[in-house]
């Protein structure tokens, strides 16, 4: 069939799902529009479009270049230069091309018609009208806006994920391209995740990535990586026969530019701002002012999205990255950028307040308090980059207000570690002015922030600071309500339960003067922990039925979760099995709906401690091992520690004792570790058990080793079914030479160094590695041995001549 495609440069990469759908697009639409941002590919993708369907237009697939032209009275002398159409003198031109195209089974590709869109509307909708074969595909910025016009947005080639980097398109078309321009690329690895991570910041976007790939010549991806902040300069270099909006990036996102209105660019400018996904009533508020009045918002936001500068996606915006390190040049070009940060901190403080905080006190449904937490949690970006900015313009108040604000979504979340940072670098700043029972409320919330790092010693301090700067101002109110109840929860974990009562009996007596729901709920969450851990359990059945109630009349997901899990841990110590197992299990859909990954790891624990008492090893393993793994992501070592326990009593009920033992080990270093100084009587009767069925002998030497194992050590040893080690003769027996094999290169330079009588700390410097590793290597080479002690160790290793003394 006759056609001017021209032939293809190089191969063309990916979205093959994407051209089988656009090409049936064609024969039940008569105008398919390919948009998308600059350097997104229409056009490479529409001539692979063209090619597949040309055996389908008897009459020939025909390819008009519009950026070939300058203005758009041109745009039908173009028209008439391809389908070879004499112009006659007697009619218009328009009315020449009908008469060549009429009664013609022919696709017209016109390729790139934002600059001459309107000239493009009016003739495209001319041709359709009066040729009925005639089928058109373009590519632009922005819909032509015709009738009969359907819109396909194209877009970014698909990005890798850590699972299988080398499987997605824009890794394969970077590797393809640099491959191309003569790189010696090492697929390792770390190269292969530098790539990942390369793509993922050029958005997928096929020139960004070409550009990129052509710079392999001269730099490793990890040095275009490190240079990709400043994308405008690296990214140069295209083919010399390419457009020259298309040689280098800030040319093609430059063309797009000047194509706007004057409020389409302030407009796409002051996103900047936003750090992420964005809303209409977000940027109303930043981003309308006198020069850009909000009500007029809308509409220059909804170009933009047609001229796919910003990308759309259920009622949120987004700016691709390349898109939006082009505004944040041009906010400060323009003098914009202090005014608009500060306007964004702003509003980020009120959006975190009303949108989420003042709901805290009231009477919601449920579903409305999931969809307020949700829609303040999904701004987690902007807080950052409003939070980042108070700080680095010392705006120690807003910032204050707005990371208290937030508290609430951090705590449930368990996000602590980055939030801990907030707070103290918030308070570094001059607070002199600020109120004094603000700055309580930061320390206080810092103060939960590192309890749930275990960090106890900090937290104590800190939510005493905070307590007592918070009572400079008198009377009952929430956020004291707050700092009473978590300052209870940090006596108690440090030992001092009565200390604990009175402060959890302080915040239960204002919260129930002043009806704060959440507060009564989360004081009586409080005492049922004191009498349970002080063995009132009708006192702490009371409570926990008492927290419940409150939760739920104020209908709040997190509260309800809690106290269910509270419930069930009481029906657990009472042999009430089934009653624990069906409060705990109640309370997983409350909690996974706010995400709220600690209390989840909670609720799993305690089933897996409840499957055990049933003798339901296979399913308690599982659920232990889920919490174990969930704590071990969100960086809590106590839950990791709680879980450890659990498994440790598994293993023994499963007959594995001297698993148990070294899972004993482990969970005594780190419960040292964090502080915990509650009764360990469980593992203590476990270490009784194998005392008399193994030995104290192996019995020390399993718990030494447990001591010195990593938690993913430890969460594997649990999961194995092997034996712990080979059998190996007890102290005091001959060790053979074949023992010598079971050891590692590393423990036999241990074991060398040993010899010679060096300390832990002198073998660390020898070997250039810390004294807790060689601590494990020591285990290890004890455990491997059957030996107790380090003499047995180097006696041994003289003897059979496994080193020179």
């Amino acid at each position: 069939m006759p056609h001017n495609l021209p032939l293809e440069p190089n191969r063309f990469i990916g979205r093959e799902r994407d051209l089988t759908e656009v090409a049936g697009l064609l024969t039940r639409h008569r105008v398919v529009t390919l948009c998308g941002a600059g350097g997104i590919g229409k056009t490479r993708f529409a001539l692979q479009v063209a090619g597949r369907v040309v055996d389908d237009f008897a009459d020939g697939v025909w390819l008009v270049e519009l950026a070939k032209i300058t203005r758009a009275d041109l745009l039908l002398h173009m028209l008439a230069d391809v389908l070879q159409a004499a112009e006659e003198g007697s009619r218009t031109l328009l009315d020449t091309l009908i008469g060549r195209i009429a009664g013609q089974r022919i696709l017209l590709v016109l390729d790139n018609c934002e600059h001459v869109i309107e000239e493009c509307a009016r003739v495209v909708d001319a041709l359709i009208a009066n040729c009925a074969n005639l089928r058109v595909l373009a590519t632009s910025r922005e819909p032509v806006r015709i009738a009969g016009e359907l819109v396909w947005r194209v877009p970014p080639l698909d990005l890798p994920d850590d699972g299988a980097i080398e499987a997605s398109e824009a890794v394969q078309l970077f590797l393809e391209r640099a491959y191309a321009s003569g790189s010696r690329l090492e697929p390792a690895d770390e190269t292969m995740r530098t790539v990942g991570q390369l793509c993922r910041a050029l958005d997928g976007m096929p020139l960004a990535l070409e550009l990129a790939a052509a710079r392999t010549r001269v730099l490793s991806p990890e040095q275009i990586s490190d240079r990709i902040k400043d994308r405008f300069k690296l990214l140069t270099g295209g083919e010399r026969t390419a457009p020259a909006r298309h040689r280098t990036l800030l040319a093609t996102v430059q063309w797009s530019h000047d194509l706007l209105e004057e409020g389409e660019r302030v407009l796409l400018r002051r996103l900047a701002v936003f750090a992420a996904q964005f809303d209409l009533e977000y940027v109303e508020l930043v981003c309308g002012d006198g020069i850009l009045p909000a009500e007029d918002i809308l509409d220059l936001l909804a170009g933009l999205v047609d001229k796919s500068l910003v990308q759309f996606d259920q009622a949120r915006y987004r700016l691709l990255e390349t898109i939006a390190h082009f505004a944040r040049e041009q906010l400060k070009e323009a003098g914009e950028e202090q005014e608009l940060r500060d306007r964004h901190l702003r509003v980020t403080r009120d959006r975190a307040r009303d949108d989420f905080w003042v709901d805290m006190l009231k009477k919601l449904p449920g579903d409305k308090r999931l969809q307020a937490f949700g829609k303040v949690a999904d701004r987690n970006a902007d807080h950052r980059a409003a939070l980042a900015w108070a700080v680095e313009t010392g705006q120690a108040e807003v910032g204050l207000e707005t990371a208290c604000y937030l508290y609430p979504i951090w705590a449930v979340r368990g996000t602590w570690i980055e939030n801990r940072a907030w707070y103290e670098r918030l308070l570094s700043l001059d607070t002199s002015g600020v109120r004094p029972e603000l700055v309580g409320e930061a320390w206080s919330r810092q103060a939960d922030m590192a309890f749930g790092q275990d960090d106890l010693a900090t937290a104590e301090r800190s939510a005493l600071r905070g307590l007592e700067l918070m009572r400079t101002r008198p009377g009952y109110r929430f956020a004291l309500g707050l700092t009473l109840n978590n300052v209870a929860i940090i006596y108690l974990r440090t030992g001092r339960p009565e200390e604990a009562r009175r402060h959890a009996e302080e915040a239960l007596e204002g919260a129930t003067q002043a009806g704060d729901l959440w507060n009564i709920g989360m004081a009586h969450n409080g005492l049922t922990l004191i009498a349970g851990l002080g063995g009132r359990l009708r006192e702490a059945q009371r409570h926990a039925e008492d927290a419940l109630v409150a939760f739920r009349e104020t209908d709040q997901p997190w509260g309800i979760g809690r106290a269910l899990i509270s419930v069930g841990v009481l029906g657990r110590i009472r042999e009430d099995y089934e009653n624990a197992r069906a409060n705990l299990e109640a309370s997983l859909p409350y909690l996974e709906a706010l995400d709220a990954k600690p209390e989840i790891a909670r609720a799993l624990a305690e089933l897996g401690r409840v499957a055990t008492q049933q003798g339901d090893l296979g399913r308690a393993r599982d659920r232990l091992v889920e919490s174990i793994e969930l704590s071990r992501k969100i960086g809590q070592r106590r839950g990791v520690t709680r879980g450890l326990a659990a498994l440790a009593r598994v293993a023994e009920a499963s007959g594995e004792i001297e698993s148990a033992v070294l899972l004993c080990g482990t969970v005594a270093a780190l419960r040292d570790a964090i502080g915990q100084r509650s009764s360990v009587a469980w593992a203590e009767e476990i270490l009784g058990r194998a005392r008399a069925e193994i030995g104290e002998s192996r019995t020390g030497l399993l718990y030494a080793h447990g001591r010195a194992m990593s938690e993913e050590a430890a969460l594997q040893r649990a999961q194995s079914a092997e034996p712990v080690a080979p059998a190996s003769p007890g102290p005091g027996e001959q060790v053979s030479m074949e023992a010598a094999s079971l050891l590692t290169e590393r423990e036999r330079e241990v074991v060398g160094l040993l010899v010679k009588g060096m300390s832990n700390r002198r073998i660390a410097e020898e070997l250039v590695i810390s004294p807790a590793t060689v601590a494990r290597h020591v285990a290890n080479i004890m455990l491997k041995l059957g030996f107790s002690s380090r003499t047995q160790v180097a006696a041994w290793a003289l003897e059979h001549r496994i080193v020179n003394g």
